[in-house]
């Protein structure tokens, strides 16, 4: 009998609130062999409910497959380790509740450990799992489900593990495939346009190329990126020559091919190109007003939002029948970003405005399968405008 057992939760919400769910993994303490895990969809909550169930689950976990063993709870979030801890009080009264089931369902002498995030991968991924509708309960190793579940696994599917049947069918969009097809973005390094804060467009603007700090910028993101090279099958990168510029340090720093696709160009600013916000404003004040309150509405001799949308998705599905089930990165600009963002989490097209984005900084969605096998295509937002370290404080990328 397991003497020893440890419990690692996560809980998380899309939109906090927003759709949640929760993972639960129980481990022998002394071997680390999953003993089960649980990940599990609970409708729309936030992100503390999501953990405290997630807590529950993991005590459930323990009472039915190590009876009568020491626990060690080990948590990424700050409040529920203290709460459980006595340390500090709960006032919320559904975190009072919550609270009081997974006292009720911990052994005497249960400990609680906040551990980084970095450090509870395993539950965060079976939260994303449950998010993204591929799994939904308990699973214990050994059973006939768990094993076919992790063979399908977008990990274990990177990773070449799973048998040439199954990899064969885990293509992108293709009937019975959970493997995704995963878009690296990310965004090319500083020009003088950049810092200046000047609209700077596609092939038809004056086309800037990177300043040194720009080159400085991409060569620390691809060297961040370097430890996931073997899951890339290709960079991709927008014609321009900032983007091409940037795509070209990524390519070498990951020694992936090169490819262009001018779907993910930046948008064209007409008349307004190498123009100040506050330039545009004095010179074309109607016009720029007619942009900001319309998404149909292009500058003279640019593009409009919808049209932008249009030829990015259209250069989507064509990286998605190139490359399906694989990773890229794409290096690309602010507005197709934007775009393939509010595309992949549903949402309206003017979220562009309410979106902030970097230079050189990563952005990671998926697309999973749908459609000829009856279900609705699916998609997930890993990460959002993430620096590596040098920039700022981000977790490893392999996490994701």
């Amino acid at each position: 009998m397991t003497k020893r057992v440890l419990i690692e939760v996560d809980g998380g919400s899309r939109g906090n609130p927003g759709p949640a769910a929760y993972g639960a993994v129980l481990k022998d303490a002394e071997t680390g062999a999953v003993i089960a895990e649980d990940g599990t969809r609970i409708g729309v909550a936030t992100n503390n409910v999501a953990e405290y169930s997630g807590l529950i689950a993991g005590l459930r976990l323990a009472e039915a497959h190590a009876p009568g063993a020491e626990i060690e709870v080990r948590l990424d979030s700050k409040l529920v380790v203290e709460q459980m801890s006595g340390r500090w009080k709960i006032k919320h009264p559904e975190m009072r509740s919550l609270a009081a089931e997974a006292t009720r369902l911990a052994p005497d002498g249960t400990t609680y450990t906040w551990v980084p995030r970095e450090r509870n991968l395993h539950a965060d991924r079976l939260v994303n799992e449950a998010l993204d509708g591929k799994r939904d309960g308990v699973s214990v190793p050994g059973d006939e489900d768990s094993l076919i579940e992790e063979i399908e696994s977008p990990a274990a599917a990177a990773e070449g593990d799973a048998p040439a049947s199954i990899q064969s069918q885990a293509r992108g969009w293709s009937a019975g495939s959970s493997t995704p097809t995963t878009l690296v973005l990310v965004r090319h390094g500083v020009t003088a346009h950049t810092v200046d804060k000047r609209f700077s467009g596609g092939l038809a603007s004056s086309n800037p190329g990177l300043s040194d700090d720009g080159r400085a910028q991409v060569r620390a993101t691809a060297e961040w990126l370097a430890p996931i090279a073997e899951r890339v099958e290709a960079v991709i990168a927008s014609p321009v020559r900032r983007t091409r510029e940037s795509a070209e340090i990524v390519a070498e720093v990951l020694g992936r091919p090169l490819t262009e696709e001018p779907g993910f160009a930046e948008m064209e600013f007409g008349v307004w190109d190498g123009m100040t916000f506050g330039e545009v404003a004095k010179a074309h004040p109607e016009g720029l007003d007619a942009w900001l309150g319309s998404l149909d509405v292009a500058p003279e001799g640019g593009e409009s939002f919808r049209v932008v949308e249009e030829r990015v998705l259209e250069g989507l599905q064509r990286v998605l029948d190139a490359h399906a089930g694989r990773t890229v990165v794409v290096v690309s600009h602010v507005t197709p970003i934007k775009t393939l963002v509010a595309h992949a989490v549903n949402a309206p097209l003017d979220s562009v405005f309410r979106m902030e984005l970097s230079p050189a900084s990563v952005t990671v969605v998926s697309f999973f399968n749908g459609g000829a096998d009856g279900l609705e295509p699916r998609t997930s937002m890993r990460l959002y405008n993430a620096l590596p370290p040098a920039r700022d404080a981000f977790s490893d990328p392999t996490a994701w």
